[in-house]
Formats: structure tokens, C-alpha cells, sequence
């Protein structure tokens, strides 16, 4: 007992050991792989344990190779749908019954299964009436003859015929028997007489693939070609009429006299029966045919698509007019047989999978939609293994609420007449349309029932819709969809991908705006020239220069790149808001966005804006950075002191040195404004950013009837156009510019701070008067001498100063007695310009190149000497001291200030014009602030529309600013003290 008990707790230990080695093996889930393809005659797939098992005795496995059935001559004796028992045969019985489960003599022999077997016209009888085994099977042979006309039916097994049953209508009709003997032709289970067979001989079955180089011989051509063409024509048949259409577009509607494919023996049929008539009141939609062409003749196509419109008002926001398009489709299948209607809607002609909103977007009236995707070609294979074809229709009610279809035109890519790819030119009157369509043929490229060998998808399809011009009402011509199927050898599916894309675009005639847009560039063009020759003749008499040579053409030139850069840019801001204000705004569609040709006509208009506004932009820096500019103090000495002659003992009396302070903070100031803006760029930047991102403007360059700035983010988000968004960021960059300019100018500069006009009392104050040269006889003049004499004083006689002049107890700070006016446009003769040069000529030694620096003893104390004999030679000329070298003060006239020119050249005499406008801002950046402005949002918008990214225009922009800004002040820095002696230490 305890022997035993010993052995059983041994069991037990090795079991439990056995068992974790299997759980803890590093293997324990790998299995064998092994396919069915594998297995041996005598083995079958165990579908249950994914592996060959052996079948049992007298047993073969099956065809498909996943169960075993008995060898030849053995029957079954037992099955319950998994294991099977077989028995051999008696030796008087040889053959097994079609069921398998008894054992019967054969008249005739057997098959290769062990059945029996029948000659071909009789069908095998093995059972009595009522079920009972016969001890010998039968071959009846059916009655051919009138009036049974009995045939064997098609049995599931394809080694006998079960039944007889009455023959084709076609044999008895040809032959008056179910006999199709020679002459007459059977084809596709029918029998054809050829004497009444009006079809030539010998049908094309073969395919050819243009573009892959290669021909298919098709084995559902071969099968159903010839017959359907003589069922259509003999007996009118419209399933075989239906059928012969289908292998006529599975052929890409291609027509050639001299061939008799399917398209070819489609014509022959619809001329051949002309005297049916047609159907639906259409022309070229023949009785019992399908209809596939629209016609031969030359402009037909132009006429089809564009002379009659759909009786069907469309609009965006109307509920009285209709905001889709009703696409419906009447389906066929590959054999002929009408399916439904079905709505296009649901992704029916989009083989690209996406949600249903999106899909359904397609059809929303006004939304330029666009679907792209790569499927993998075994998708393709799956999902259409058969294709279904379908002719397109708009659906709506007529002026009666009856229910009505219009057609809708085919424009296939891939259509040969004669050979010619006729449908790929841009002439519409070289077009052939048809009507039918597919999606996916993956049966016509078969060469037998096995996986096709090419097939075709339609990797482009595009509906186009065209608004009837001048209508007001929303109405549209027959919308065209224009397909191009791709031919694909099918070699690997899984690994073959295949791009697909799905369009619908708008468009209508723009004759008239283009050529709006033209005269409306030719009249400010024009205009441009003018105003640049007016702009170049006042050039040259600031310059004090009467000649017309090579500077001067090049100087028009660059005064012409400027304003012909602001007729670009009008033009085209105006052309973007006007199709943005239009298109988005209306109620009843008038207008539809400019077609994808003017789209590029309308880059090219932009980037000649950028071009030539980036001209004038440079060319004002450079302007800006050559002028000259001189500080006039007036400031005398106070008295005198005693100094002594240096390398003596000799004291002199000299007067009491001027600070030099008061300059140097005047020309500090003045170096501040040089990059001064009406505008704050990055407030101009974080606006313009925040109302197109977070507020949602950017969705108004959506091409899409929605004006609505938040979108659903599962809606269909269309793609943008480059007038809307063109627009929607030129206007938003404008008008927020312009808000700012408004409120700088209006509320801040006079209620917070004014810096142009508080430079000018500063110089004021600081007893510092400015000649500014912006050309050679030409400039600006701000009037600081103080009207008390001495600046440089204490804070107490400063404030005293202050007082006096605020209780009106002292002269005006004007030029002239009892006048205010401080700044003057200054035109100098050249005689007083030649003076200038030649006083100022050691300042221009001093900084210029090494080679024309005076390397003679002190050439510190030259340029300070020719800075006080410039500054005593301008103070003399301010206060008349030179008669030869005098100056009148007048007003400038209305037009002279229009057109920016000076009727009266200075001869004998300079004139300062009154100028209480500041001018001499346009030395500045604060003077030419329409300039930045429009080249900065020329920049921005032509950096989005390459990125299609506001963020990254915004950050250029900024970069692009900060960068001339720097160059702005670093150059002008350099300007100013070369120009004034003033130390760049002391400039901030």
C-alpha cells in the first residue's frame, strides 16, 4: 500500500514538472506553419488546427483540399458532416450514384470520379419517380424535335445533365431544333442564322492597353461579344443591347471604322436601326439601345455643353433655391441588368473612403471640392471584383413640380476615334462625349476566370460646373465630368498602390473681368507714366541738372517700378475683394470663382507687384541713407575768459566755448526718428494673426459658399483660392494698418506724444536749427533758433525762458516777424549749393575712402574748422547776410503740392516754402509709411499664398522688418556722422 501511494505522488511530481517546462518555454505559442498547398494526396487542411492531417482509410482529399471524400468506386457509409466511412463497391456495381452513398451499374462507363458516365444530347436517370434505386442507371436522350424541343439543362456537376428542358428560343427560331450546325454561328449559348446576321464576322475580342503597350485577350469578350451584338440586332433583346454597351465603354467608347470591336459593332446595330426611333425625345438615344455617344458631328459638344442651361436656380443661402446638386445614377451590372437609381451622394462615384459629411460635401453648390488618396490595388480587387457602370443624371422638378433628369456628358480622357486621342486637346469642338462610366473594370482584362491580368481605374474624375452668365438666377449649363483611366498590370496587389483623386470645381465665363481688370491696368499704367515723368522732370530740377542722360532714364526708371508696383497692387487688391465681397456675399448666384488659368494670371500680377514694390522700397532706403544734413547752432559765447597759448607763456582772452551737448542730444533724437513708424509692426503682426487664426477670417478664403468664420472640424474644410485669400490677408493686413494710423494720428500724436513736432521744439529749445539736402538744390529747413537768445543756460532761466514765451512776452519761433511756421521746404540756387559743397569738402575728406583722406598735421582741426565756418556760412545765409546768395520765403500752390514740383526754379534767389506739414518726414520712415505698408503686405501675402501658412508670413515679415530697420539705422547712423561730425559714441 505504501509502495503504491509512493508511486502515485512520483506521478504526480513528473506531471507537475512535464507541465511547467511546457508553460515556461520561450516557445510555448509557436506553432507550425504549414499550407494547404502542402499536404499530401492522402492528407487533408485541418482548417480547426491549421495542419495537414492524413484522410482515413479509401479516402483521397477533396478538390479544395480542407476534407476527404472516398477514392473512386467506394461509397459512403456514414457522414455527420466530419469524419467519413467508405466502402467498396460490389464488383456487378462498379459505379457510385451522384450522391455518393449507393453503388449502380453504368451503361456507358464511368468518369474519372467513379460516376457514371452519359454521352452528350442525353441526361442520366438513377432513381424511379419516386426515389427507389435503380439496379442500373439510365442515359435518357431528350427530344430535340418539335414540339418538345428538349435539351439537357446545365447541371452544378459539370460531368452530367440532370434534366431536359426546352432549348433556346434562338435555335428553335434558327433551326427548328436544338441543333446549331454549320452554317449557322452559336455563340453565347444562341444560335444565329448568318444569312439574317447584318454583323460582320469574327468579333475583336482582344483589349488593347495604349498606354501599358500591351494586348489582353479577353475572355469575357470572347464569351459574350458576338452574341450579344446578334441577340440586340435579331431579336432587339435589351439586356444584350445593354451588355454590348457595357463592353463598349469597358473599351473606353473608342471608335474605329475598320475595327469590329465592341464600339465597332455597337454602330453598326444603331445604324441598323434607325427605324426604331429613339427614346425620351433624344436624337442620338436609340430604341432598345443604350445610349453611349452624343454624336459625330463637328461643335458638338460645345453646343451640348454650353447652349442650353438647367432649368434649376441654384443659390448659397436661399431656402427658395436649391444649395446642392442632385446627382442620381441609373446602375447597370456587367451583365445588362438595371440595378437602381442611386443618389451620387454616399461616396457612389468616390472610390477615396472618408465620412459621410465629407463625401456628401462634394454636391454642396459653390464648393470647389477636392479628394485625394492611394489605395492599395488589393482593395481594388476586393471591392470590385465586377464593375458597375453608370449613366448620370441631374435630378429636379420642372416649372410644373413634375419630377424630371437632365444627362449629364461624359468626357473620356482615354476615348481613340480613328486612333487619335481626340478628348485630351483643349478644343471643344474636337471633343466626343458620352454618357456611361465605371469606376474599376477588373473584368474585361481577364484572360480567364482567374485574377485579371490588367485593369482599368478611373484615377481622375472631375465634374465641372459652368455658370450661364448674365442670368442672375443661379442657372448652370450641363455640369461635364471628364474621367482618365489608368491601365495597371497586376503583378503584386498587395505592394501596387494606386493614386486617386475626385474633383468638382465652379467656373464661368470671365471675358469681362478680365478684361476689366486689363483696361483698368492699361489706364493706370498710363497714369504711372505720367506721374513718373512728372516725378523725374521735379527730380531734375531739384538735382539743379538740365540734361537728359543715362541717370536720368534710370531714375524714371526706378520712379516708374514704384508706381507701376502700386498699380499692380491697387489692381489686384481690388480684384481679390471684389471676388471675395461677390462670391461670398451673394444670395443668388451671379458670379463664381475665376477658373484655375486666371488664377495664374493673377500670381504673376502679384509677384510684379512684390517685384517692383521691392525696387522702390530699396531705392527710398537708399535715398533716405545719401542725404545731407547739417545742425545750424546758434547759440554765441557768453563772454570771454583767459586761456593760455599752448607751448607759451602768453594768456589771450578768448570766448567762452558753446556746448557742444545741445547737438549732439538734437542729432541723437534725430537718429531716433529715422526708423519711426505710424504703426506698431508687432501689434500689426499679433492683430493681423489673431484675426485670421483664432477669429477664423482665414475661412473665408475657402472655396465654399459658407461666409461663416467657425467650421465644424468634422465638415469638409475646401481648399483655399488665391483671390479670396489673397484678399481676405491683404484686407485684414490693410485695414488694421489703417485702424492704427488713424488712431496714431488722431488721438495719440495729440493727446500722448507727437515726436516729429516735439524734434521741432526741441530744436527750439536747444537754440539748433536742421538744413536738410534730400537732392542736390533741393531739401527741408526746420527753424530752431530760440527767441531768447541763449539756450544754454540754467534750469532756472530755462523755466523763466518757458514762461515768457507761454504768457506770449517774446517774439514767435517762426522765420519770419509774428510767424510760427518752423519748417520750410527749402529750393537753394547753385550758387549757394556750390558754396556748401565747398565748405563741406574736409568732412567729405575725413570719411571717405583712405586714399582721399588728408593725411596732412591735425585733419581733426580742419574738419572742425570747415563745421564752424559751416555753421557761421548757414547761420549768414538764414539771416541775409549774403546778397548774392538771398532767399524769399512764399507759399507753395495747391497744384505744386498735388504733383509734388516746382513751377519756379531758383535763379537768382533760393525760396523757402512754407511747410506745416512736416515734410521732411520724407526723409524718414515716418514720411513713407504707404510705402512699408503696402511692401510689407506685399511680403506677408506673397509668402502665405507659397506656404499656404499665415504663422510662417507673419514670422517672415517680422524678420523682414527687423532686418531693414537695422540696416535703416545702421547706415543712417553712419550718414549722420559723416555728414555732421557728430560722434557716434554719443549716439544711442
Amino acid at each position: 500500500m505504501a509502495t503504491m501511494t509512493l508511486l502515485l505522488y512520483l506521478c504526480r511530481l513528473l506531471l507537475f514538472i512535464f507541465l511547467q517546462t511546457c508553460f515556461t518555454s520561450s516557445e510555448q505559442f509557436a506553432i507550425r506553419f504549414q499550407e494547404l498547398s502542402l499536404c499530401g494526396n492522402v492528407e487533408y487542411f485541418d482548417i480547426s488546427s491549421l495542419a495537414c492531417v492524413r484522410c482515413g482509410p479509401n479516402q483521397i482529399r477533396s478538390s479544395s483540399g480542407t476534407f476527404c471524400i472516398c477514392q473512386p468506386g467506394y461509397k459512403l457509409i456514414s457522414y455527420n458532416g466530419g469524419a467519413i466511412i467508405c466502402q467498396k463497391c460490389d464488383e456487378n456495381k462498379t459505379g457510385v450514384t451522384q450522391d455518393g452513398f449507393d453503388c449502380i451499374r453504368c451503361p456507358e462507363g464511368l468518369n474519372t470520379d467513379g460516376r457514371c458516365h452519359c454521352n452528350p444530347g442525353t441526361i442520366l436517370v438513377e432513381r424511379h419517380v419516386n426515389g427507389t434505386l435503380m439496379d442500373e442507371a439510365i442515359c435518357e436522350v431528350c427530344d430535340g424535335a418539335r414540339p418538345s424541343f428538349s435539351t439537357p439543362s446545365d447541371s452544378e456537376n459539370s460531368f452530367c445533365y440532370n434534366r431536359c428542358v426546352r432549348c433556346q428560343e434562338s435555335f428553335i427560331n434558327t433551326t427548328q431544333s436544338c441543333e446549331c450546325n454549320l452554317p449557322n454561328i452559336h455563340a453565347g449559348g444562341l444560335c444565329f442564322s448568318q444569312s439574317n446576321l447584318n454583323l460582320p464576322a469574327g468579333a475583336v475580342s482582344n483589349i488593347n492597353y495604349p498606354q501599358l503597350a500591351i494586348s489582353v485577350h479577353s475572355s469575357w469578350f470572347a464569351k459574350n461579344l458576338q452574341a450579344s451584338a446578334a441577340a440586340c440586332l435579331l431579336f432587339s433583346n435589351t439586356t444584350a443591347c445593354q451588355i454590348l454597351g457595357n463592353m463598349c465603354v469597358q473599351n473606353m467608347n473608342s471608335l474605329n471604322v475598320l475595327s469590329n470591336d465592341a464600339c465597332g459593332l455597337f454602330n453598326i446595330i444603331y445604324r441598323n436601326t434607325a427605324g426604331l426611333g429613339i427614346v425620351q425625345m433624344i436624337p442620338f438615344w436609340r430604341t432598345n439601345l443604350p445610349w453611349l455617344f452624343y454624336g459625330e458631328q463637328p461643335g458638338l459638344a460645345s453646343r451640348v455643353i454650353s447652349t442650353d442651361f438647367i432649368p434649376i436656380s441654384f443659390g448659397f443661402k436661399s431656402s427658395v433655391q436649391d444649395t446642392r446638386l442632385q446627382f442620381i445614377a441609373a446602375v447597370y451590372s456587367a451583365e445588362g441588368n438595371f440595378l437602381k437609381w442611386q443618389n451620387a451622394e454616399g461616396g457612389t462615384l468616390q472610390l477615396c473612403s472618408d465620412t459621410a459629411v465629407k463625401l456628401n460635401a462634394a454636391f454642396n453648390f459653390g464648393t470647389t471640392y477636392r479628394q485625394t488618396c492611394i489605395l492599395p490595388l488589393s482593395k481594388i480587387l476586393t471591392d470590385f471584383a465586377e464593375p458597375v457602370f453608370y449613366d448620370i443624371y441631374i435630378h429636379f422638378k420642372s416649372s410644373d413640380g413634375v419630377s424630371s433628369l437632365w444627362a449629364v456628358p461624359v468626357l473620356n480622357l482615354n476615348l481613340q476615334y480613328n486612333g487619335k486621342f481626340v478628348n485630351l486637346g483643349n478644343n471643344m469642338n474636337d471633343w466626343y462625349l458620352t454618357r456611361r462610366l465605371f469606376l474599376v473594370d477588373a473584368l474585361s482584362g481577364r484572360e480567364g476566370t482567374n485574377q485579371p491580368k490588367v485593369i482599368r481605374v478611373a484615377t481622375k474624375l472631375n465634374i465641372s460646373i459652368r455658370l450661364a452668365p448674365s442670368t442672375q438666377k443661379g442657372l448652370i449649363y450641363p455640369p461635364l465630368i471628364t474621367v482618365f483611366y489608368s491601365e495597371i498590370l497586376v503583378e503584386n496587389p498587395d505592394a501596387q498602390m494606386v493614386p486617386i483623386s475626385f474633383l468638382v470645381e465652379y467656373g464661368m465665363k470671365q471675358s469681362e473681368d478680365e478684361i476689366q481688370s486689363d483696361i483698368a491696368l492699361g489706364v493706370l499704367g498710363g497714369l504711372a507714366i505720367l506721374y513718373s515723368l512728372i516725378k523725374t522732370a521735379s527730380w531734375k530740377r531739384r538735382i539743379g541738372s538740365p540734361l537728359i542722360d543715362l541717370q536720368t532714364i534710370l531714375k524714371f526708371l526706378l520712379f516708374y517700378a514704384g508706381d507701376l508696383g502700386n498699380v499692380f497692387f491697387i489692381v489686384t487688391v481690388g480684384m481679390g475683394l471684389y471676388w471675395l465681397i461677390f462670391f461670398k456675399a451673394q444670395q443668388f448666384v451671379s458670379v463664381l470663382l475665376p477658373l484655375p488659368e486666371q488664377e495664374k494670371t493673377f500670381s504673376t500680377y502679384i509677384g510684379c507687384a512684390f517685384v517692383l514694390k521691392a525696387i522702390h522700397f530699396v531705392h527710398k532706403i537708399l535715398t533716405q541713407l545719401s542725404i545731407d544734413i547739417f545742425f545750424i547752432d546758434w547759440e554765441r559765447p557768453r563772454g570771454k575768459l583767459l586761456k593760455t597759448v599752448e607751448g607759451g607763456e602768453e594768456v589771450k582772452n578768448v570766448p567762452v566755448p558753446v556746448s557742444i551737448w545741445r547737438t549732439y542730444f538734437v542729432a541723437n533724437e534725430w537718429n531716433e526718428l529715422q526708423t519711426l513708424r505710424k504703426i506698431n509692426p508687432v501689434f500689426q503682426i499679433i492683430t493681423v494673426l489673431f484675426f485670421l487664426e483664432v477669429v477664423g477670417f482665414s475661412n473665408l478664403a475657402s472655396m465654399d459658399s459658407s461666409s461663416a468664420l467657425n467650421r465644424d472640424k468634422e465638415s469638409y474644410k475646401a481648399p483655399c483660392n488665391i483671390f479670396l485669400r489673397y484678399g481676405v490677408s491683404a484686407a485684414m493686413w490693410l485695414v488694421i494698418a489703417l485702424l492704427q494710423v488713424i488712431f496714431f494720428t488722431v488721438f495719440y500724436e495729440r493727446f500722448m506724444e507727437d515726436k516729429v513736432r516735439q524734434f521741432v521744439d526741441l530744436c527750439s529749445m536747444s537754440n539748433i536749427s536742421v538744413l536738410i539736402f534730400s537732392h542736390r538744390c533741393f531739401g527741408y529747413y526746420i527753424h530752431g533758433r530760440s527767441v531768447h537768445g541763449h539756450t544754454d543756460t540754467n534750469m532756472e532761466q530755462m523755466n523763466l525762458n518757458l514762461k515768457r514765451e507761454a504768457e506770449n512776452l517774446c517774439g514767435q519761433r517762426g522765420l519770419l516777424p509774428n510767424m510760427d511756421t518752423q519748417t520750410f521746404q527749402v529750393s537753394v540756387t547753385n550758387k549757394m549749393r556750390q558754396q556748401y559743397d565747398r565748405i563741406h569738402e574736409p568732412l567729405t575728406r575725413r570719411t571717405g575712402p583712405s586714399r582721399l583722406i588728408d593725411t596732412s598735421p591735425g585733419p581733426f582741426e580742419q574738419s572742425t574748422k570747415a563745421y564752424h565756418t559751416m555753421n557761421k556760412f548757414l547761420g549768414s545765409f538764414i539771416d541775409h547776410a549774403h546778397r548774392d546768395m538771398d532767399y524769399i520765403v512764399r507759399d507753395k500752390l495747391f497744384l505744386e503740392k498735388i504733383i509734388g514740383i516746382e513751377f519756379l526754379e531758383p535763379l537768382d534767389k533760393s525760396i523757402f516754402y512754407n511747410d506745416d506739414s512736416y515734410s521732411f518726414t520724407g526723409v524718414l520712415y515716418y514720411g513713407n509709411e504707404a510705402t512699408l505698408l503696402t511692401f510689407d503686405t506685399l511680403f506677408f501675402c506673397i509668402v502665405d499664398l507659397a506656404s499656404q501658412n499665415f504663422v510662417l508670413a507673419a514670422v517672415l515679415t517680422f524678420l523682414q522688418q527687423k532686418f531693414f530697420q537695422l540696416i535703416r539705422c545702421t547706415l543712417g547712423r553712419k550718414n549722420l556722422v559723416s555728414k555732421t561730425l557728430v560722434d557716434e559714441r554719443f549716439l544711442i
